[in-house]
């Protein structure tokens, strides 16, 4: 780790990929990387959106990898991963960002077709993610792995019950490869309270006012409170940080 606090938060000479990378948190993260001199490869299903995210994240200097696929997908998976070895020849940061939530209601209404639909997205698909990049680089080279969760995932929520039980499902999957991959990989949980992002749109927009005054902060979350902690938890600055779910929700969890 470089005694320099500033050179710790580089990225220099790394690949990072960041699934569900065109918008929202997963975009933010992928600017700030691209910012601290990383390479970024950008996994998302919309056509458009890659493109636009590619060319704005290209007009900074930086290297930029867009393929479209789903998170959920092995064979996208696999196309992720060995394309980002065949154009960059390392993998060194995983965010799994994409996550899936196509219900809102009671878990007893629940069909059996949504349910798998959110577990294979937001549970089985930052497992197979960090299963490819780990047997393509990290084991052998080391690595930072950063599941992106929800304060669902540690706190219930009415009409989300799939969703957090993916969530907090999430959160003890990064504990158990954080205790099977180290020391090479590091595995931690960057856990977003209510973050102004379309994704959570339904959430907060009819009731931004009400919702902010509740927190300490007195302001929801934009997505770059989240990409700040994400580029902690890829970087040096966090090398001996292992196994954690980092908050961040302006203090949901103490009111």
């Amino acid at each position: 780790m470089s005694n320099d606090p500033t050179g710790a938060f580089r990225l220099d000479g790394r690949v990072a990929i960041i699934s569900g990378g065109t918008r929202g948190i997963g975009r933010a993260i992928a600017e700030t990387f691209a910012g601290a001199g990383a390479s970024v490869v950008i996994l998302a299903r919309r056509d458009g959106e890659l493109d636009e995210a590619k060319a704005a994240i290209e007009a900074t200097g930086t290297r930029v990898l867009a393929i479209k696929g789903s998170q959920g997908d092995q064979a996208s998976i696999e196309e992720l991963v060995g394309r980002t070895m065949t154009e960059f020849g390392r993998i060194d940061v995983l965010v799994c960002n994409a996550a899936a939530n196509p219900v809102y209601g009671p878990m007893l209404d629940l069909d059996r077709a949504a349910m798998r639909k959110v577990w294979e997205v937001n549970l089985e698909g930052p497992l197979m993610l960090a299963q490819a990049c780990c047997r393509a680089w990290m084991v052998d080279h080391s690595g930072s792995i950063i599941n992106v969760a929800s304060g669902g995932g540690v706190r219930p929520v009415l009409g989300l019950g799939m969703y957090n039980v993916s969530k907090a499902g999430l959160i003890h999957l990064t504990k158990q490869l954080a205790l099977e991959l180290g020391p090479s990989v590091r595995v931690n949980t960057l856990t977003p309270g209510l973050v102004k992002t379309d994704f959570a749109r339904e959430l907060w927009e009819k009731q931004e006012a009400t919702k902010a005054a509740a927190l300490p902060t007195r302001r929801l979350g934009v997505p770059e409170d989240l990409a700040s902690a994400a580029l902690y938890l890829a970087s040096d600055a966090s090398s001996w940080v292992t196994g954690q779910n980092l908050v961040v929700d302006g203090g949901r969890l103490i009111t």
